[in-house]
């Protein structure tokens, strides 16, 4: 499906995705959802604390900009180029966490994600420049980018990963 351009579609699309995700995973043994690979050293326990931390952050960012400041972004001390090392950063901050507890995290900010695009009409998330933080882009940009679009993501990887032979 085209980039959403409406709520129902930011809606739709990002629901359909994160339950895909699920599908794609439900099957996997606790080993397999811990085994390195689906995106170079990361596991699908990885790839799902990832999503998690980034919705994390487009949080921060819209509960600082709401409040007419100019968040940190991506995250303070990093820069949209440096994001591979604040990913990296990411992945040794969650490693060591048990998988229910990931997984549990990343339905409560999803859900979180949901809510607030449904607090939003059209005009509020797909309107370039209407709120001073997202810069020359919009609201409903930044919620693309850390809901459906990276559900995608997460998506590609793992089904890429699932028709990799294991290594012997």
């Amino acid at each position: 499906m085209a980039r959403p351009k409406t709520k129902e579609e930011l809606l739709s699309l990002s629901q359909e995705n994160f339950d895909q995700i699920f599908v794609l995973i439900e099957n996997l043994s606790p080993e397999q959802r811990e085994q390195a690979g689906v995106n170079d050293t990361w596991s699908v326990k990885d790839i799902l604390a990832h999503l998690k931390a980034w919705h994390e952050m487009f949080f921060t960012w819209y509960e600082v900009g709401s409040q007419g400041e100019k968040p940190e972004m991506p995250a303070p001390g990093y820069t949209w180029k440096t994001t591979p090392e604040l990913n990296e950063k990411i992945y040794q901050e969650h490693r060591g966490q048990p998988y229910e507890t990931i997984v549990d995290g990343l339905h409560a900010t999803h859900q979180k994600m949901m809510a607030l695009i449904s607090s939003h009409s059209d005009e509020e998330l797909f309107t370039k420049k209407k709120y001073k933080w997202t810069g020359s882009t919009s609201l409903g940009s930044y919620a693309v980018s850390a809901s459906s679009s990276h559900y995608q993501w997460a998506i590609d990887l793992i089904k890429k990963w699932k028709k990799t032979p294991p290594e012997s």
